[in-house]
């Protein structure tokens, strides 16, 4: 007899379907075909231990499986459920009537229960696309699956509810879940903010200009400085979620498996912060078996690196092309694989390997030459992409025992909001542009326009601090940011002045 299920290969962050034929006939030994790799092989021995623990029979007889499409390799143990159904269909001991309705993934313990798997929204979606009935998958994933409407969602703990799902003796429980009520009512809540930060006013300034204009930003300053709590802190001035971005973001942390058994989508911008010993394949992707890295799950949020200069040059080199492009192309022999990056920078220093260059009271230690050859560890290109310089010096006594009220991030990021709503308006017509850290050369000419007061500021503020000419587009654009936050049309001149400010490691004399 010949049975059909059907379950789901993830490839990239979308899913495709795949039809799992299952025939058994006179004969004996088990065949399975259509590219599995060994997890999928090994299934034969976990799903054999599940039926007999739960009094069904293994059929003594010729078992052949097909997986189509044959020519995707079948990875993970998903398909345990789907097949394990299957074979029990084939063998006459499932009702097969209302199989091809449903979907199904799920990983089979020796018991029969069901553990989590990977992949479970976009295989949700894709589910819905394809115009089934329903999803089942294990209990821990349902929540996550129920964010796709329209589809029909079945949580399941054991190999043995399904069993009696279609066979009419058991009813399963569909998991419904109001994902705008819950989006709407999480999009605003944070667990860190910047009324915790005590002084830093000209960082928290800088940080409220990076967020309002997407720039990228480095924090140059001595250990203890507070960089690492203010940059954790700059998702709460970021813009909301929308729902489509919740809903992309939410996809690749899906396909990695790092999705909350109680969440359904995410509410809060990712903040993803590697240890300065990541790989370059984990941080933007790949392996053997092509997985989303560190840059695509800070999508649509932040990438903080911490210590910059200990990364590896590799490293950091390969971020070049995904913070122009705001994708990351995996490409292998026989596939490619795109994961969208579009996150914003942030990282931090120290001005020295001591720490202590340019501290107001301790004296640095280092030999000569040891600050330029410090910062000579990042390179010109990747320092190129980077909008704000920033030089943050630690906090007085003073200001650290000051009991006094300071700024929520609630009031900073309305701030932001503005801001950004005048780039979608001014962007609406650019594809691909959304902010002002993206406009290109061309752009610039077209939304920055400078009075003679201005230009000459310019041209005496590049001569006079030595800037290099890399820094003339990334002030202009900064000096735009800081006109939105005001609401200006035209970028006057002490916007520029602001802007300016923020290029320190242009500056020739800088660590020398």
């Amino acid at each position: 007899m010949l049975i059909k299920t059907f379950a789901s290969a993830v490839h990239g962050i979308d899913a495709t379907t795949i039809t799992i034929e299952t025939e058994i006939s006179q004969g004996i030994k088990f065949f399975m075909v259509g590219l599995p790799d060994n997890a999928v092989k090994e299934s034969q021995q976990r799903i054999e231990s599940a039926m007999r623990l739960n009094n069904f029979k293994w059929p003594h007889k010729k078992v052949v499986i097909n997986m189509a499409p044959a020519d995707i390799r079948k990875e993970g143990s998903a398909y345990d459920l789907p097949l394990a159904i299957g074979i029990l269909a084939a063998n006459e001991q499932i009702k097969s009537d209302k199989i091809s309705n449903f979907l199904m993934v799920g990983e089979l313990s020796l018991d029969g229960n069901l553990q989590p798997v990977k992949g479970a929204l976009p295989i949700a979606i894709k589910a819905r696309e394809e115009g089934f009935e329903g999803f089942i998958l294990p209990k821990e994933n349902a929540r996550e699956a129920a964010v796709v409407d329209t589809l029909k969602v079945y949580g399941v703990e054991s190999l043995s509810e399904v069993v009696g799902f279609f066979n009419d003796e058991v009813e399963l429980e569909q998991t419904i879940v109001n994902t705008r009520e819950e989006f709407f009512s999480k999009v605003n809540e944070c667990d860190v903010d910047f009324s915790d930060v005590k002084g830093q006013e000209n960082v928290k300034r800088a940080l409220e200009i990076a967020a309002a204009g997407g720039h990228n930003i480095i924090m140059i300053g001595p250990p203890g400085a507070g960089k690492t709590m203010l940059a954790k802190r700059i998702p709460t001035i970021l813009p909301p979620f929308t729902l489509r971005e919740a809903l992309e973001t939410t996809k690749i942390h899906s396909v990695v498996g790092k999705i909350d058994r109680d969440t359904s989508l995410m509410t809060q911008r990712p903040f993803r912060s590697p240890h300065h010993t990541i790989s370059d394949v984990a941080l933007v992707g790949g392996g053997a078996f092509p997985q989303p890295g560190e840059i695509s799950l800070a999508h649509n949020g932040v990438l903080f690196l911490d210590e910059l200069p200990e990364f590896k040059r590799q490293v950091l080199e390969v971020m070049r092309q995904p913070l122009e492009d705001r994708t990351i192309t995996i490409s292998r022999a026989k596939f490619t694989v795109e994961y969208p990056a579009s996150f914003m920078l942030v990282t931090s220093m120290n001005p020295c390997p001591c720490g202590y260059y340019n501290h107001p009271t301790k004296e640095c230690v280092c030999a000569p030459g040891m600050v330029p050859k410090y910062l000579n560890k990042i390179s010109g290109p990747l320092l190129d992409r980077i909008d704000i310089h920033l030089e943050v010096v630690p906090v007085p006594f003073k200001k650290l025992s000051d009991q006094a009220a300071t700024e929520p991030s609630s009031a900073i990021r309305e701030r932001v909001i503005k801001a950004r709503e005048i780039q979608s308006e001014r962007f609406a017509k650019s594809e691909g542009v959304f902010c002002n850290a993206q406009m290109s050369s061309k752009m610039i000419r077209q939304y920055v326009d400078l009075d003679e007061a201005s230009s000459s500021l310019l041209k005496n503020a590049m001569e006079k601090l030595g800037l290099s000419a890399r820094a003339y587009d990334r002030i202009l654009k900064v000096s735009r940011t800081i006109a939105d936050l005001e609401g200006n049309e035209r970028v006057e001149s002490h916007h520029l002045s602001e802007a300016i400010q923020y290029r320190s490691l242009d500056r020739e004399n800088w660590g020398g």
